[in-house]
């Protein structure tokens, strides 16, 4: 609209205006407009229902950030005597041991009881976590620690509850894309499972002419630099105003692809140089180009029409021979 306004010499700047830029706009120009694509009602509802998901994992984070500040307080041994803090086990241990007092009856016999009463199937053995617990800097005692037991089973309580919210959305967007028509264009790539696949469904959706070609889909996911050139001038800088949601759908696979994709690790080992968020926008700028072709054509990923991991692979025979 700003830019519009710059074609018309009236000063100041009102709704009816702006109505009047618009119309004269669609007049002169409408042939550069493209029409409106909406997506269908199946990949509404489910990026509906994957970006509830993904506010509820959101505020989780949050909630599990505070619960780690008051266990560095109140009983620090808690933090790092599993891997994830949200884990169910963790979180089955601070409701039983919420307090380092609490925690300090436990010896080697007591916490393997407790970890076979709770299923614990980790191969971690019960004298590495007391081992854990008395290392650890000691606890606060006293009025202040029954303080930050409250706070504790507070915290978990609300984790607790969004960790089964998000359980019961990650059914449902696995039932939504099962019965989409285009599951299988996403589920077939690789590492991206079913949540990861529904992502980007839902971002990307159904309305083929909304991308008509891979550089607008890059484009707007933001995963390809802008160019400002003129005459001697020539700048190259990071996308700003794009579809962050697309971004992160996109880059999460991207991420993830390279662990299961030997061309997609290549490509990540060639970025020398760059930090790992801008080697993934990479990665995602050249999936975009097999992701929008399997996509226009409706036609599940094939490693073995795959032309660049074709070559690649070949490539690597060849080394190896």
């Amino acid at each position: 609209m700003k830019n519009l306004l710059s074609r018309y010499s009236r000063a100041g700047k009102d709704d009816r205006f702006d109505a009047y830029v618009l119309a004269d706009a669609m007049r002169t120009d409408g042939h550069r407009f493209t029409d409106l694509t909406r997506d269908t009602a199946p990949t509404v509802g489910l990026r509906a229902l994957v970006r509830a998901r993904q506010d509820l994992v959101a505020v989780r984070v949050g909630l599990v950030n505070q619960l780690r500040h008051t266990l560095e307080l109140a009983f620090p041994g808690a933090v790092g005597l599993f891997f994830d803090l949200h884990s169910p086990i963790a979180r089955a241990f601070l409701r039983r041991f919420p307090t380092a007092a609490e925690a300090a009856v436990l010896d080697e016999d007591s916490m393997a009881a407790w970890l076979a009463a709770e299923g614990y199937c980790g191969r971690t053995p019960a004298a590495v976590f007391i081992h854990r617990l008395r290392t650890a800097p000691a606890g606060l005692t006293g009025t202040e620690a029954a303080a930050r037991r409250h706070v504790t089973l507070a915290l978990l309580a609300s984790i607790d509850a969004l960790e089964a919210q998000a359980a019961e959305l990650s059914r449902r967007i696995k039932e939504a894309l099962a019965l989409h028509p285009d599951a299988p264009i996403f589920t077939s790539l690789p590492r991206a499972g079913q949540i990861r696949a529904a992502a980007l469904l839902a971002e990307i959706g159904d309305a083929r002419g909304r991308y008509p070609d891979p550089q607008t889909l890059a484009a707007a996911a933001g995963v390809c630099p802008f160019t400002d050139a003129s005459g001697k001038h020539h700048a190259v800088g990071f996308r700003y105003k794009v579809d962050t949601k697309l971004r992160r759908a996109l880059t999460d696979f991207a991420d993830d692809s390279r662990h299961a994709n030997p061309w997609a690790a290549d490509l990540y080992a060639r970025a020398r140089g760059m930090r790992h968020p801008h080697a993934i926008r990479v990665l995602a700028r050249a999936w975009t180009f097999v992701l929008w072709r399997c996509w226009q054509d409706a036609t599940p990923y094939d490693p073995d029409r795959h032309g660049a991991l074709g070559r690649y692979l070949d490539q690597e025979d060849a080394t190896a021979a």
